[in-house]
């Protein structure tokens, strides 16, 4: 009997050897198992923080025309929605509510770049989009096979998803943000189809096809910052991703060279990309371990986090309230500036890319969170007036110094003639290199709960992700976050 195990040539499968191929591979054969302790210790960390920024954007105004939407076109009950799990929707439609809420007050984490060219901070937000997908199907499958989806299998499902949706984003060239799209809807697209696909049980072929299925749905531009649209990028993202992903298991046909083949997504959304930067690094290691990712202390763009912390600290340590700021400048290069669009914000959504408004939250209550970020505090006069003292201005020097770190100086003037003027520290909290503790992390998610969960059941949800791997049924996540 022969030995020989070559694949016959007439299996067009087996001659694949491009980035799509190998993104499928990595998830259909990614098990729990195969991750260290630390990528298993930071996907409990992203899973808890992603869950706790779904929960206060499922509040936010921008929900109620998504879940208007939704309740106008009914259908299947396959899935529950994330703080309302009462109701039972098609799957896509609850991943288009979940991935919306986990986005809409840009809250949620930001991955690191790691490549030559690679903007630090402006790659995309990793967790939302395969966390959403991951936990909608879970839903779906436990009702197919009777029995729930246990904490391992879910994790593996997210991690897999958030792998995928890194590596792509780190192959595809920068300028595909800088020209205007939003990564976080284009490459969280792969991302929730990879987690989705990983969930179903798909092979690596059917996965192939579930991402090259993607590639027709993956969108979002910047042109949507500042309002209700940018959230539902990373909405549409999940919804897309699990659309994919079923339409793949249904058996739909696609291009399974669509991420890096000719007329693929990295060469007509990223020409210039590099998939050999990626395409044998799947896992090893993950993307989440290193470079790392940003867990965010203020529901903003990270690139303002830096600069708000050294106004918080320049204050802190000069003893100043705000009756002492008589003027604010704000100097930095094009990679912060650039994103950062409004002059003086007039509503919340407008705010989170005004620095205008992040600085004058910061001197008025020495805090940004949940209170802060309402159109209310926006438009009071108090912050209004603070607005128009905080100024902004192109540093060429700062500029120089390059695009590898988020640099600022803040500079201080105060009505009795007094000037202060401090660096944003380039290791900021939040960030891999300045972690928020597992404690700072339980507090966020207390400020995103404020006036939705009872606190006795902040415990739970604490214990539950935490030990996630040992969950018998994922699903109880819905039953604790449930508040409307």
């Amino acid at each position: 009997m022969s030995n020989d195990t070559t694949v016959p040539a007439s299996d067009p499968w087996a001659s694949l050897t491009g980035l799509t191929v190998a993104a499928s591979r990595f998830v259909a054969n990614h098990r729990y198992e195969d991750m260290s302790a630390e990528t298993l210790r930071l996907a409990r960390r992203c899973i808890l923080d992603g869950l706790a920024v779904a929960l206060a954007g499922s509040e936010q105004p921008g929900m109620k025309p998504v879940g208007d939407y939704i309740a106008s076109l009914g259908g299947a009950p396959q899935a529950r929605l994330l703080g309302k799990s009462a109701a039972r929707v098609p799957a896509h439609l609850a991943a288009l509510w979940g991935g919306t809420a986990g986005h809409a007050m840009d809250w949620d984490d930001t991955q690191l770049a790691e490549g030559p060219g690679r903007p630090y901070g402006l790659l995309m937000h990793p967790t939302m989009p395969p966390l959403v997908a991951a936990l909608t199907l879970s839903d779906l499958v436990s009702q197919e096979q009777g029995a729930p989806v246990d904490g391992k299998r879910f994790i593996a499902s997210f991690t897999a998803g958030f792998e995928v949706g890194c590596k792509i984003a780190e192959a595809i060239n920068p300028d595909h943000y800088m020209r205007g799209f939003h990564t976080s809807g284009t490459i969280g697209t792969f991302a929730a189809a990879a987690a989705a696909a990983h969930m179903l049980g798909l092979d690596e072929e059917a996965t192939a096809r579930a991402l090259g299925l993607a590639a027709s749905m993956a969108s979002g531009i910047r042109a949507g910052f500042g309002t209700m649209t940018k959230p539902m990028h990373v909405g549409r993202a999940a919804e897309n991703g699990v659309t994919a992903a079923l339409l793949a298991r249904f058996g739909m046909s696609a291009n399974p060279e669509a991420l890096d083949g000719r007329w693929g997504y990295l060469a007509i959304a990223g020409p210039g990309g590099d998939p050999g930067l990626v395409r044998d690094r799947f896992g090893a290691p993950h993307s989440m371990e290193s470079p790392g990712v940003s867990i965010k202390p203020y529901p903003s763009g990270v690139l303002t986090h830096p600069s708000m912390d050294a106004m918080l600290f320049l204050m802190r340590e000069n003893g100043l309230n705000a009756a002492d700021i008589k003027s604010v400048t704000l100097k930095a290069g094009s990679n912060v500036l650039g994103p950062i669009r409004f002059r003086i914000a007039r509503t919340e959504l407008e705010g989170k890319f005004s620095f205008a408004f992040l600085l004058a939250a910061i001197i008025l209550e020495g805090r940004a969170g949940k209170a802060e970020f309402t159109d209310e505090f926006v438009l009071s006069d108090a912050c209004q007036d603070m607005q128009g003292r905080v100024e902004t201005i192109f540093d060429q020097s700062i500029e120089d110094m390059g695009w590898d770190r988020i640099r600022s100086k803040i500079e201080v003037v105060t009505h009795d003639g007094r000037s202060f003027e401090r660096w944003a520290d380039e290791a900021y909290r939040g960030s891999p290199h300045n972690p928020l503790s597992d404690d700072e992390l339980e507090a966020k998610f207390t400020d995103c709960a404020a006036g939705l969960l009872p606190v006795e059941r902040l415990r739970q949800v604490f214990d539950m992700v935490w030990s996630l791997e040992d969950a018998p049924d994922i699903g109880r996540l819905y039953d604790l976050l449930e508040w409307g």
